[in-house]
């Protein structure tokens, strides 16, 4: 069933797109979340679906951190998360870009300065933008090593908007997660809810001032 969308007051059209990367645009939560399973069952931890929903859009060095606290054995916290990210790494072979993803960007590429925002790796940045072969058309490319902030916490998007040299009111903000919306609010900017992660509901609830279902649906909003 369709959602309906709330009605939304346009900001004018954006000088720059600053577009989050896990789930908007690689389809990598289902690896993570298999690898978080994975290693904490070397440790005798078992979650439910509904814990593994609160922590989506969230860095490993949050996630991990509370689980581990949580049940008493936070002293494992070097060693699951190397655990983690080697499981990760040996599963990473089964990312793929979310649909549309690649052309939209291509599209926007020489209509609009594009940003990348993530909580990611570097690591982990560097070889998404290899899988998907778009890096050449970001201008501006922001990864866990240029912010300390987690989101909800605005500082990723401060960083990057700092790097373009534009405010707030110039850019869109492409996100999937509820935390992610929230820090793209928290910095002030105009910003887009995709439902690659959360339906339209929740994203609205975050804060998206537009939701879509694709990139399609966007592409038509910014023609």
């Amino acid at each position: 069933m369709s959602v309906p969308r709330r009605t939304i007051k346009m900001h004018s059209h954006p000088t720059a797109l600053i577009f989050d990367m896990d789930g908007v645009l690689i389809d990598s939560e289902p690896v993570h979340k298999r690898a978080k399973e994975l290693a904490f069952g070397q440790h005798g931890i078992v979650l439910t679906e509904s814990v593994y929903d609160k922590y989506k859009g969230r860095p490993d060095s949050t996630v991990l951190v509370e689980i581990l606290e949580e049940r008493g054995v936070g002293h494992k916290l070097d060693q699951v998360t190397r655990l983690k990210h080697q499981i990760f790494e040996s599963l990473e072979h089964e990312i793929r870009g979310v649909e549309g993803a690649i052309e939209f960007v291509r599209w926007a590429h020489g209509r609009f300065r594009l940003a990348l925002a993530t909580s990611a790796t570097a690591r982990n940045r560097e070889k998404a933008m290899k899988l998907l072969g778009i890096a050449d058309c970001f201008e501006v490319m922001v990864d866990s090593d240029g912010h300390r902030n987690p989101k909800p916490h605005p500082e990723v998007f401060l960083v990057a908007m700092k790097r373009l040299e534009l405010s707030a009111g110039d850019c869109w903000v492409i996100e999937d997660s509820v935390n992610g919306l929230r820090a793209a609010k928290a910095a002030g900017c105009f910003s887009v809810g995709i439902t690659t992660t959360f339906d339209a509901t929740t994203l609205s609830a975050a804060g998206a001032d537009l939701v879509v279902d694709s990139f399609r649906e966007l592409r038509g909003k910014l023609e």
